[in-house]
């Protein structure tokens, strides 16, 4: 067998088969009478069969002929089923293979360039590049566990950031692609309930009325959920508690079946397990002080620095050492927002909290506007300072189990020291082993996204070191030093993905030409660095003494550093920090040592000119310039000490990838999370190409050195592809479905009577 592989990756063989032809001929005897017929003389070997010998006379057989020429090779047949792959990438028994997801992504652009990605289209379907499918391993509702009942944990509402923990990774040191690829425990985040929650009097709509239609037919709710009259106040408090369990995040067993490469979730498993917004999640909060001391659902007091659940957890993280860090986001749907001084297109609202002349004060009392806020029930109530934080879940510990409450080092934390912020990732700096740089502090990157939003380094104080335990490790992410990365070569009036001093010399920068930015630490003490706006609002001033000023940038002074960590967006917006379009998920790739950061669009007024300086709060929103970038980008930041980020205070930045309109298969838009892959390399996922371009949002694979997006697979309607995440072996892709039908028909991933539901799915391979 001769094997060839073709540039899709794939392997082939032919065999030649050989046809012979045999005849039978024998010397012609002297014709007699006939006779009684001789004895058959003794077989001689079979020859290969030959064209047919001129019949010999009665009497003794013939002798066998001489065998023919091979006949010519017949026609190849139809190729034959896939087969079991083979061992290091070698062909299995017949059929077709590929290596990994990325390696046929790669056949098919080197094969077909820039038509080797999925068509720019929008279906009801979950589409896939030829030679891979799709299943989906879990939805909204479906219980984790074989209990079907109330009590039973279950899959919540919109999945976004999933990671998945390969049995055993733990024998290959780091949870980053570590483990088995075809069995382990995934981690899923639950974002929101589409749709506008009940209220007194009011019904809700779409996914909230779905899930109050889901209640009333487990008899938890004994009312018609679309008629307004019969939401009552008890009917509105019992939802808001069901409502908290929709959120959060879950940690469940998968395994693959290795027959047809579908994943499915094993329900057997004890270890499946929900984490929500109820006081059945408990965290403690390190590294910054709670203003008040928490309760539980009960009304029972909780230890001082232990909050009641996680909420609005979007993106997140996945730590070497086995934890998730979940990143909570939009929380100020729930409780109200802590930085309510802002207005939605990032002009300084007076008179709540933050004005010049006095410290900035906050509010910390849930508002009865909020998701959560509508219930009665005081006990469900919680301050808006508790949440906005990366939380840290460990896995292995009960969801009730906060860090310390049982065994030093174990259980659930939130990164106070990280501080405040509609966080929605966590990327943390590795080696390219997946393993944390021994001798150096852990670095963790992580983005504001919000109009105006920055990018967030925090160092921890101490270095780790080889042989820490797990909860050494976890301990040092209690304390560190917090820097906004500064963009000072943005151009601030553009689309704010130029670099420049005008529309005159704007240009997006390259590789060869990027940008150039600092980091600034962001202390009450920092007394070495000056304020990016202090040569327009008072030169000479240093950043701690800038954010203490009650006058400085016209925004009120913060009166300690706890302060400046519960409202990052403010501390930067007072320093004159560059704004940003919405960095949503930032990823840290150890190959090429640089950090990709997905921003996903703007399209609203800023809030600072050129200099750094306020747009004043009564002109704001007539005088700042919009910021006209509907389509996105991803950017890549290279440290100036690439070798050591904790070290490193200043970076260049360049575009990777630009979005755009239009149908073209390399049309697409609004970038959102960012998968590094086990080899470095890069993908992404959207959300709003729907929306800009009327196109379903969908997964695509970074061709860097063209800047090509390649789109690998397309999730239905206008939901959004959220969570890509890859097994150690690169051949199973898990991408959760968010918000499918959310403001469009849909009926996926199947006709139900709640309407379409958010899924995990697994792209693999076809077999």
């Amino acid at each position: 067998m001769v094997l060839t592989r073709s540039r899709f990756g794939f392997f082939s063989g032919a065999v030649a088969c050989l046809i012979g032809v045999a005849s039978c001929t024998g010397d012609d005897g002297v014709r007699g009478e006939p006779g009684e017929p001789g004895e058959r003389g003794p077989a001689g070997p079979m020859g290969a069969e030959g064209e047919p010998g001129e019949p010999g006379p009665q009497g003794e057989p013939g002798k066998d002929g001489e065998p023919g020429e091979p006949g010519e090779p017949g026609e190849p047949g139809e190729p034959g089923e896939p087969g079991e792959p083979g061992e290091n990438g070698e062909p299995g028994a017949g059929g077709l293979i590929t290596t990994t997801i990325a390696e046929f992504i790669q056949g098919r652009i080197e094969e077909l360039g820039d038509d080797a990605g999925l068509s720019n289209a929008s279906t009801d379907t979950v589409r896939t590049l030829p030679g891979l499918k799709s299943n989906v391993v879990v939805k909204w509702l479906d219980p984790l566990t074989y209990n079907d009942g109330n009590t039973a944990p279950r899959f919540g509402a919109n999945a976004d950031f999933t990671a998945f923990f390969g049995d055993g990774w733990d024998a290959d040191g780091t949870a980053v692609y570590g483990g088995s690829s075809s069995a382990g425990y995934l981690w899923t985040n639950f974002e929101y309930v589409s749709g506008t929650a009940p209220a007194l009097n009011v019904a809700p709509n779409t996914q909230q009325l779905a899930l109050a239609s889901w209640l009333t037919d487990r008899s938890v709710l004994a009312i018609d959920p679309s008629v307004d009259a019969q939401w009552t106040q008890p009917a509105v408090d019992t939802f808001v508690n069901w409502h908290k369990k929709q959120i959060g995040g879950a940690w469940y067993r998968v395994v693959q079946d290795p027959a047809s490469g579908d994943w499915s979730v094993d329900r057997s498993d004890a270890a499946n397990k929900r984490y929500d917004a109820t006081s059945g999640t408990q965290l403690l909060v390190t590294g910054i002080t709670l203003p008040q001391v928490g309760k539980d659902d009960a009304g029972v007091a909780l230890p001082a620095q232990v909050v009641a659940g996680i909420q609005g957890d979007c993106s997140g993280g996945q730590t070497p050492w086995g934890t998730v860090i979940t990143a909570e986001e939009n929380v100020q749907d729930y409780f109200g927002d802590l930085e309510q001084w802002w207005s939605g297109t990032q002009g300084l609202v007076l008179g709540r909290g933050a004005n010049p002349g006095a410290a900035i004060t906050f509010d910390h009392t849930p508002t009865t506007s909020g998701a959560f806020g509508r219930s009665s029930d005081l006990n469900a109530l919680q301050p808006r300072s508790f949440y906005g934080f990366l939380a840290e879940i460990d896995p292995t510990a009960a969801p009730n189990e906060y860090l310390g409450k049982v065994t030093p080092g174990v259980g659930h934390q939130k990164l106070g020291a990280m501080g405040r912020a509609r966080w929605e990732n966590a990327a943390i700096v590795l080696g390219e082993d997946q393993k944390l740089v021994a001798g150096k502090p852990i670095v963790l990157y992580a983005g504001n996204d919000r109009r105006s939003g920055g990018i967030y380094k925090f160092v921890s104080s101490g270095n780790w070191t080889a042989g820490m335990t797990k909860a050494q490790t976890r301990a040092l992410l209690g304390a560190g030093k917090l820097y906004v990365a500064h963009f000072a070569d943005l151009y601030n009036a553009g689309t704010g993905l130029t670099v420049g001093t005008s529309a005159a010399n704007a240009v997006v920068p390259t590789k060869a030409a990027p940008g150039e930015g600092v980091w600034i630490e962001l202390s009450t003490t920092n007394t070495t660095q000056e304020a990016p706006n202090a040569p327009a609002l008072g030169a000479g001033k240093k950043v701690g003494a800038a954010l203490t000023d009650v006058s400085w940038n016209g925004i009120g002074g913060f009166a300690n550093q706890d302060a400046v960590l519960y409202a990052l967006f403010t501390a930067s917006m007072k320093l004159g920090v560059r704004e940003l379009n919405r960095p949503e998920d930032i990823e840290w790739n150890p190959f090429d040592k640089t950090i990709y950061v997905a921003f996903t669009n703007h399209g609203q007024r800023i809030g600072l000119d050129a200099t750094g300086k306020l747009y004043p709060p009564a002109t704001q929103a007539m005088d700042a310039p919009t910021r006209v970038d509907p389509y996105g980008a991803v950017f890549g930041i290279q440290e100036a000490n690439a070798d050591d980020p904790a070290a490193s205070t200043s970076f260049t930045f360049y575009s990777a990838w630009e979005g755009s309109a239009g149908e073209s298969q390399l049309a697409a838009a609004n970038p959102d999370n960012i998968l590094i892959d086990k080899v470095g390399n890069v993908w992404f996922g959207t959300d709003g190409n729907f929306g800009t371009n009327g196109a379903a949002d969908a997964v695509y694979y970074l061709d860097r050195e063209t800047k090509r997006a390649i789109r690998v697979m397309a999730v239905p309607s206008d939901a959004e592809a959220t969570g890509p995440t890859l097994t150690a072996d690169g051949k199973t892709l898990f991408v959760a479905v968010q918000h499918p039908g959310e403001s469009r028909y849909s009926s996926w991933p199947s006709e139900s009577k709640y309407g379409p539901l958010s899924s995990v799915v697994a792209i693999t391979v076809a077999r």
